[in-house]
Parts: structure tokens; C-alpha cells; sequence
């Protein structure tokens, strides 16, 4: 049976059908937390796009694994770690431990695999020689650098050239480089910082290098979807896709890329860069977590999401309606119901969905009130 599920590409910057690579068993990672401080309200916007999209596919295809990372070693976690002065395994456990119990309070199901990068240092390094073995990386003072200019789609999922990449990112400056767009995969660590023996020293790897290995350890070298917030495209996810498929002989290495867009506060992008952030805990301690998720599919995933306490009151006036008419049953929910869903997850055409269920079970029609309580 097939199932027009359509998903808008960021590779092709198009609407598609989605086609599985093996109907059988989905394949999708998507980015998951760096564990340096709480979870806020724009990281809980991938958790809960990402959790919507795996219970789709769940409903259509008889097996779905869903593999969500857990960056547990990187400079943010290291700074935190000489900033309130406690070990860096105390601050990445506290902060896993939050992000779980964030995920339960938002009602997001548990992927299939959560693998922590730490646990992958071996298959880092292994791609690491491999890249360097093949010419599309190269050591240089204890550090391997990938080199951009070896691949030559470099720049296609975040539409720009080279030189365009150059003049609009921050470039990690150094003489060590051959060119000022190759990136880190492999670098020294201070005797004080987390390291590993390799054969350039005792180091760690860089930022992007996990989610090539654990997602190809996980889901095999080509697999369904790539999914993260629209700040990863670069240079996070344009890396992904230069190590994997430079390693592996490979056009493209996830068929669909989705992004989702960002959570704003009076139009300006949250992040804690700027300090304007509001955590998960706080927003679901003042709310309630399915308030906290309402507001979250409010607006279609792919568009930005301005966060206040209108919109919230709102949700929470919303949930409180459907409430007085929901009945807790073992009702499934039918293809009719997530049906808004199968366009390229249209949450807000999927709630407005919900509210003329509501609508005509109040008028006593009971085929509209087992929908509205399958869809709740």
C-alpha cells in the first residue's frame, strides 16, 4: 500500500513524494542535543517536529529506526566545564538527564538509537584516516582538516559557492589550513581537556565528524531522512555531506533533508548567544508540556515561530476546550485524521482538522468524536 507522504527537500529546495530507500524499515537521524547547558524552547521545537514526523511514519510503514545523537564532547561543554568549575562528565550527565526528562514532558517517544559521540571516538578516527587515505583530508600539526576544494558539490544543500560561503561564515582562521574553508575533523586536546590517542597524538574530534560516523554506524551508508534546526545547514549538515559522501563515493547520503525553522522572541532568533532564551522546564513549568507542544505545531515547521505569552494563553485555552469533550480510549488514530499531516507535516491544517472534529461531536455526531479523540 503506498502513502503520498510529501516532504519539502532542502537539497532540492522542493516539495516531494517521499520514496523510501526500503519500505520496510525507515531510516532517519536527526541532530540532537549538545549537552553544555538546558535545553531551550528552539531546541524543543526539532525535538518535537522531528517526534511528529517519526509517529507519521510509524502510522504508515511497519518499522521506522530513528537515530537521535547526543553531542557529549566539544568546546561548549569544555567552557561550561571552566566556567561553573565542575568535571565535564558532571555537566553532560545533569544536562542528558534535563533533556530526557524535557522529551517526557513534550511527549516525544524514545528514538530507536541514541548514541553518545564519546562512544564513537574509535569509528571517528577510523574516517578520519580513511578521508586522509583517499586525498580528501590531510594532517597538519596534529590536526586533519578536510579539504573543501577535493569535493566538488560542496555547497549545493546551502545553495551557495564557495566564495559566497567564504565572504557570509566565520572561518576558523589558521596558518595550518591550505585553504581558510577546510574544516577540523580531527584536532589537539590540552592535557587538561578530554582527549584520545590517535595516530596524529592526543586529541578529539571535531564537531561534525559524529553524525557522518553514527549515522552511517546506524542507518548504513545512504538512508531516508536528515533532519535538524535551519542552523545546521551550514556549515554542520554541508560538512556532513562532503566527509560521508567523499568517503563513501556517494552523490547524496540522506535523500531528504528537513529543517526545521526558528523560534523567535519579538522577531529575534533564540539563542543563547544573545541570552534571549527561554528553557524547556521554565516554558513547561508555567504552561504544561502539551501546552508547550500546541504551541510549537502552531505554525508550519518550516516557517519561524515567534514565541510570547499570547500565543501560549492561547494553546492553553485550546487545550482546555478540547478537554471538556476528550475521552481517554484505546482509539487508533486513521489515515482520515493525519491525513494534513501526509502535506509535508502541515501541522496547523492538522489542529484547525481537530477543531472541526470537536465542532461537529459537540453536535452529538459520534463518527467526528472517535476522530477527535484518536487525533488528540
Amino acid at each position: 500500500m503506498t502513502h503520498n507522504l510529501k516532504l519539502t527537500n532542502s537539497l532540492t529546495r522542493k516539495k516531494e513524494l517521499f520514496k523510501p530507500i526500503n519500505p520496510k524499515e525507515i531510516t532517519m537521524y536527526a541532530c540532537g542535543p549538545t549537552v553544555y547547558d538546558n535545553p531551550h524552547v528552539g531546541n524543543a521545537r526539532t525535538l518535537v517536529v522531528f517526534d511528529t514526523l517519526f509517529r507519521v511514519l510509524k502510522k504508515i510503514y511497519e518499522k521506522v529506526n530513528y537515530v537521535r545523537n547526543i553531542t557529549d564532547v566539544d568546546d561548549k561543554i569544555i567552557e561550561a566545564s571552566k566556567k561553573n568549575k565542575k568535571p565535564i562528565n558532571k555537566i553532560t550527565e545533569e544536562v542528558t538527564k534535563i533533556f530526557h526528562e524535557n522529551c517526557k514532558s513534550l511527549n516525544c517517544l524514545i528514538p530507536s538509537k541514541e548514541p553518545k559521540a564519546t562512544d564513537h571516538i574509535k569509528e571517528m578516527i577510523d574516517m578520519s584516516k580513511s578521508l586522509i587515505k583517499k586525498n580528501f583530508a590531510y594532517e597538519s600539526k596534529g590536526h586533519v582538516y578536510f579539504s573543501v576544494s577535493s569535493f566538488k558539490n560542496y555547497g549545493k544543500l546551502s545553495n551557495k559557492n564557495l566564495e559566497d560561503l567564504k565572504a557570509g561564515s566565520r572561518i576558523e582562521v589558521s596558518e595550518l589550513k591550505k585553504n581558510p574553508m577546510d574544516f577540523v575533523l580531527w584536532k589537539p586536546s590540552l592535557d587538561e581537556d578530554p582527549g584520545w590517542e590517535s595516530p596524529w597524538g592526543r586529541g578529539r574530534p571535531g564537531w561534525h565528524l559524529e553524525c557522518s560516523v553514527m549515522s552511517e554506524k546506524y542507518l548504513g551508508k545512504q538512508f531516508d531522512i536528515h533532519g535538524g534546526g535551519l542552523d545546521l545547514i551550514f556549515p554542520h549538515h554541508e560538512n556532513e555531506i562532503a566527509q560521508s559522501c567523499s568517503n563513501n563515493s556517494l552523490e547524496n547520503f540522506s535523500n531528504y533533508w528537513v529543517h526545521n525553522g526558528f523560534v523567535t522572541i519579538n522577531k529575534e532568533k533564540m539563542s543563547k548567544s544573545t541570552g534571549n532564551i527561554i528553557s524547556i522546564t521554565e516554558a513547561v513549568k508555567k504552561y504544561s508540556g502539551q501546552v508547550v507542544r500546541l504551541a510549537l505545531l502552531s505554525a508550519h515547521y518550516s516557517q519561524p515561530l515567534d514565541w510570547n505569552d499570547k500565543l501560549l494563553e492561547n494553546q492553553k485555552s485550546i487545550i482546555e476546550k478540547w478537554y471538556k469533550l476528550y475521552e481517554d480510549t484505546t482509539e487508533e488514530i486513521s489515515l482520515e485524521a493525519i491525513d494534513a499531516l501526509l502535506d509535508d507535516l502541515n501541522t496547523p491544517r492538522f489542529i484547525a482538522k481537530i477543531h472541526e472534529f470537536y465542532s461537529k461531536a459537540n453536535k452529538g455526531d459520534d463518527k467526528s468524536k472517535k476522530l477527535f479523540n484518536s487525533a488528540c
